[in-house]
């Protein structure tokens, strides 16, 4: 059975991005077939899996606004075994032009499901906002979403707004919406702040935090540079093993 879930969280500079490519990556290194799908605009993911936006034939925006099959836009990694639906620049406009779509909040959905069975995993990268593509994005989390949160105080003032989307999202056009987790990104062990946010986080969504937390790490920042997931860029690295343990606590409850 397939599980899609959705990476969001309109604060950006969290690890969203960070967390969907190497929660993916991990996850195909256990033996699972992965799509990633870029919502972002930035296309930040497409980028951080070594392909470029510019030259890409078909991507999200296709998704959104075409009728055809998207199969055919999807790219694989063959190092990695991780398969991609790139974004592009001209997904920038698409908010714009879904506005007199019939349906257009259950677009991104309908095009997902049509190749989902192909996959064992499907992750989607939402935009740092909250528009009309994340609710896409949020619609099309069938199974959940999952909530990078990162360790600084800003990031619980973040958090309240979105559950008030996901809230929103819940009434007026998908009740079955759920949070699947949050993940701790950008931990670092030597301040209280950082504590304090784990506390926070956990009162708030209590049994719904991964217990695998990301410490702050200057390989995953490093590793998209490279067009690499930390996997393959530093993979004995702590923030590989915090990831690493992540898709291995991710896959040991969906099977649960």
């Amino acid at each position: 059975m397939t599980k899609i879930y959705t990476l969001v969280n309109q604060k950006g500079g969290v690890g969203k991005t960070t967390s969907t490519i190497n929660l993916a990556a991990y996850l195909a290194k256990l033996g699972q077939r992965v799509l990633v799908v870029d919502l972002d605009p930035q296309a930040n993911a497409t980028s951080c899996l070594g392909v470029d936006k510019l030259l890409v034939e078909g991507s999200t925006y296709d998704a959104l606004l075409g009728e055809e099959d998207i199969f055919p836009f999807i790219l694989l990694n063959e190092r990695l075994q991780l398969s991609l639906l790139p974004s592009s620049p001209s997904l920038a406009g698409a908010e714009v032009e879904l506005v007199d779509e019939l349906a257009r909040e259950s677009r991104l959905r309908k095009a997902i499901l049509k190749v989902a069975s192909r996959y064992d995993y499907v992750l989607i990268d939402c935009p740092p906002s909250l528009g009309l593509l994340t609710v896409n994005g949020l619609m099309a989390a069938v199974d959940g979403v999952v909530v990078p949160v990162q360790c600084e105080y800003l990031a619980l003032e973040g958090l309240g707004q979105l559950t008030e989307t996901i809230g929103r999202v819940r009434a007026a056009l998908f009740p079955e919406l759920k949070v699947r987790g949050v993940i701790l990104t950008m931990f670092d062990n030597r301040t209280n702040l950082s504590m304090d946010v784990v506390k926070e986080v956990n009162k708030h969504f209590p049994s719904q935090v991964f217990k695998s937390i990301i410490p702050r790490s200057i390989r995953l920042a490093e590793a998209p540079s490279y067009g690499l997931p930390i996997s393959e860029y530093a993979p004995h690295s702590p923030g590989a093993e915090a990831y690493e343990a992540l898709a291995k606590e991710l896959l040991k409850g969906d099977k649960a």
